[in-house]
């Protein structure tokens, strides 16, 4: 007779589709290949672990990656938490989480410390003079993007164009327009039957996956696990901010950053695009870390480095604290605000795939997840072609004015002001993005080149 498997035994290996240690590899080798924003990283996932791994069927990854998309939150990264869950349990979860960002985290330290100690220099100011019009482009590239990927009906056509004119004209907030394009698309979704449609995937030739699309995970959800994961993700999320205000005093900059930045942890709908516009204002008009023109320098260092774009907000994290260190070096002030923010931001990136995937994996199918879905992303495309509009401004022009009267609320360029090589560049940019296909972190190289080209060849003259 055979003797059965202790408990723990026993649910190690249901956990444990493959070996922790080969997962462990393949995440570190997606980690360094994650370039090119969150299409590129959810492409990259999608080759290794469902084409070429066979780890994953595709209906089963893309339900993740919806639920991942409705979370606030970075979603490629999510979306590799999810299936690290999926694959080998929490463990794998926060494998997979962890080493997607690591690479990012220490390769934006670099970079931010050299833009502080060498930004004001020829060579650097004229690198950013090519990268900031990239990323003008590389944002519009990502709202036509998203805009086809999520607006399939005349309705949520209607929706985007409605984020956009009340975060443009009507200065709404962020949280608000994203929270009513949720109740909308739920609205829509039933009257609307077909509003929205799971994506039908191709069958790949090759071996079933080891996860297949109908298979439930065997992880039941409970309420004395979802009272413990959220209580120790409570704890470890707030632990950081809360140090820093015994240590240091609850008015420093770590404070401020800390809370600031683990609120924007939760209103980050739609990635890092849709959430900058938000972060750009608060950092440059109420708190006053950057100027505006550094946070488009920000997300171009952040679009060179693997990793998620939301890594961004360490750059300011960063640039913030090394300005007003308080008390201590600003060097040392830098480092501990940057490391912080990445903390309080990712770190509720794990809580929610933690304690929601076990229930969610319960209402694969569910019709009003998506159609919330649906009406979140119609508003992401609004909020990054905000997003798009707030960079073209601060890089194409020097100057801009504020035009207010009753609730309309608008920022306009003074035309007199136009930045004519930064126009140039931006052209440069479209024409490789959209018109050779080039891939992004390709056109940054090229970019970055063109404006060193520009900057020193002009301080020559």
């Amino acid at each position: 007779m055979t003797t059965p498997d202790p408990r723990g035994t026993a649910e190690r290996r249901a956990r444990d589709v493959i070996p922790l240690r080969e997962a462990t590899r393949a995440w570190f080798a997606i980690s360094l290949q994650t370039f090119g924003g969150p299409a590129g990283q959810i492409a990259v996932m999608q080759r290794v672990l469902v084409e070429e791994k066979r780890w994953i069927g595709q209906q089963r990854f893309l339900f993740a990656l919806s639920y991942c998309t409705l979370l606030p939150g970075p979603e490629a990264q999510q979306l590799a938490t999810y299936v690290g869950w999926l694959l080998n349990g929490v463990r794998g979860a926060l494998v997979a989480g962890v080493l997607f960002v690591l690479p990012g985290v220490v390769a934006l330290l670099v970079l931010s410390g050299i833009y502080v100690a060498y930004g004001d220099t020829t060579v650097v100011e004229a690198v950013f003079l090519g990268l900031a019009p990239a990323v003008v482009a590389i944002v519009a590239q990502a709202v036509v993007r998203v805009a086809r990927k999520g607006l399939g009906h005349p309705a949520l056509v209607a929706v985007a164009a409605a984020s956009f004119a009340a975060l443009v004209l009507f200065s709404v907030p962020f949280p608000a327009v994203v929270a009513a394009s949720a109740v909308i698309g739920w609205l829509l979704g039933r009257r609307v039957p077909d509003l929205t449609r799971p994506p039908r995937a191709v069958a790949a030739d090759g071996p079933p996956p080891l996860v297949s699309d109908d298979q439930l995970h065997s992880e039941r959800p409970s309420g004395r696990r979802a009272a413990t994961t959220l209580v120790v993700g409570l704890l470890l999320w707030s632990a950081p901010v809360a140090a820093a205000a015994l240590l240091v005093g609850p008015s420093s900059i770590f404070v401020d950053q800390g809370l600031f930045f683990s609120g924007a942890a939760v209103v980050t709908f739609g990635g890092a695009y849709a959430v900058l516009a938000y972060v750009a204002q608060q950092a440059v008009q109420v708190y006053g870390w950057l100027l505006p023109g550094e946070m488009v320098r920000g997300l171009a260092l952040a679009e060179t480095t693997p990793g998620p774009l939301i890594m961004v907000v360490q750059f300011v994290a960063f640039v913030g604290a090394y300005r007003d260190p308080g008390d201590l070096d600003p060097w040392l002030a830098a480092v501990l605000a940057a490391l912080l923010t990445t903390w309080v931001t990712f770190v509720p990136c794990f809580l929610f795939i933690l304690l929601g995937a076990p229930y969610v994996e319960r209402l694969r199918g569910n019709r009003s997840l998506a159609a919330a879905l649906a009406g979140v992303t119609a508003a992401v495309v609004g909020v990054i072609a905000s997003l798009a509009l707030f960079f073209a401004l601060h890089t194409l022009f020097d100057a801009t004015g504020r035009l207010t009267a009753g609730p309309l609320d608008l920022e306009y360029p003074r035309l007199a002001s136009l930045d004519v090589p930064s126009l140039a560049l931006t052209a440069l940019a479209c024409a490789l993005l959209f018109w050779r296909g080039w891939s992004v972190l390709r056109t940054l190289g090229a970019c970055a080149a063109a404006g060193l080209l520009v900057g020193v060849g002009g301080a020559l003259l």
